[in-house]
């Protein structure tokens, strides 16, 4: 898969540590080696509903994937966020 710096990409599986969910929208801000997979990893910033930046993760590409026309965007309340 080819992937653009700043494309809007999905997860495909949970990120525990990060609070992070398989279907959670992220957009991709940098790919560099994955420090623990031995893969290329990417770089996500998680924006909340109203574009406010609430973390930066770092993951391989294989956990990844472009958003597709078919697949609507969802809200939900994140753990240990505070307005």
């Amino acid at each position: 898969m080819k992937f653009t710096i700043y494309q809007e990409i999905v997860l495909l599986q949970d990120i525990p540590d990060a609070g992070l969910r398989a279907g959670d929208v992220a957009t991709l801000v940098e790919m560099i080696p994955h420090p623990d997979q031995g893969e290329t990893g990417a770089i996500l910033e998680i924006f909340n509903a109203l574009g406010d930046s609430l973390r930066v993760v770092t993951v391989p590409l294989s956990v990844i994937a472009p958003l597709q026309a078919d697949q609507v965007p969802a809200v939900r309340t994140l753990p240990h966020i505070t307005a």
